[in-house]
């Protein structure tokens, strides 16, 4: 009991002449300080503010799906082993589709190829058909692959060498004052008595197409704005009506 009782009393006295224990504000501490009435009243402030407890939004990003190797579905990787026990890096290495009905690899190669940043690809395998006479419905199958992926391909970006306005710009419904003084001006026409050069610019003038050193950029967005004029309003034109 001797030796506990001499553990207890030293352990209190290092307790006692160790750091101080952090305290809290303490008001009376700073009653009797000699100060103007108006610094004691910000002290009160201080007892008065009551700290905010913020809680700090965690967000998980496990993966990003932009880049996940998956076709089509992403990949859950609930595969069954191979009986033989071997191992298997379906998924990992070999994309898997888990679909009856497969992607063709060389579609989804051209896919890749459309989206791809890099210049210097790997040449394109073409697979044949044995038989061709006697698999029609390959030959289909690979028409309208095709003819999907080129449905879906994004449309070539050109970049001008000057400031060029956009198509969803120039299509935007012009003004009642100019819609009211073209109803009354004849706008010219190609027997205009004029060289090809110069009825150009005038119907990229009429249109708001800039025209600089180049007439082949202006040229390029006027028949941009005639074919997205076109695809816009191929709905609503009536059989046999030609666009004006």
């Amino acid at each position: 009991h001797g030796s506990e009782e001499s553990e207890t009393t030293s352990d209190e006295d290092e307790e006692e002449g160790g750091a101080p224990q952090a305290q809290g504000y303490n008001p009376a501490d700073y009653a009797n300080l000699q100060v103007s009435e108006e610094v004691k009243e910000l002290f009160q402030y201080i007892g008065r503010y009551k700290p905010p407890t913020i809680e700090l939004e965690t967000k998980l990003k496990p993966f990003i799906p932009e880049y996940v190797p998956a076709v089509g579905e992403i990949d859950p990787f609930l595969k069954m082993p191979r009986p033989d026990g071997k191992k298997d890096d379906l998924g990992l290495t070999v994309l898997d589709e888990p679909a009856t009905q497969q992607t063709d690899p060389t579609v989804l190669d051209l896919q890749l190829r459309a989206i791809s940043t890099q210049t210097a690809l790997q040449p394109t395998v073409v697979p044949s058909i044995d038989n061709a006479a006697q698999n029609p419905q390959k030959i289909s199958n690979w028409i309208q692959n095709i003819s999907e992926l080129h449905r879906s391909n994004p449309p070539p970006n050109v970049h001008y060498t000057k400031s060029m306005p956009d198509v969803e710009t120039l299509m935007q419904v012009w003004s009642p004052e100019i819609e009211e003084a073209l109803e009354g001006t004849q706008l010219p026409s190609a027997e205009l008595c004029v060289d090809t050069k110069a009825y150009a610019r005038i119907v990229c003038a009429i249109l708001d197409i800039p025209v600089y050193s180049s007439l082949v950029e202006s040229l390029h967005l006027l028949f941009t704005l005639y074919s997205e004029f076109k695809a816009s309003n191929q709905d609503a034109m009536q059989p046999g009506l030609e666009l004006q």
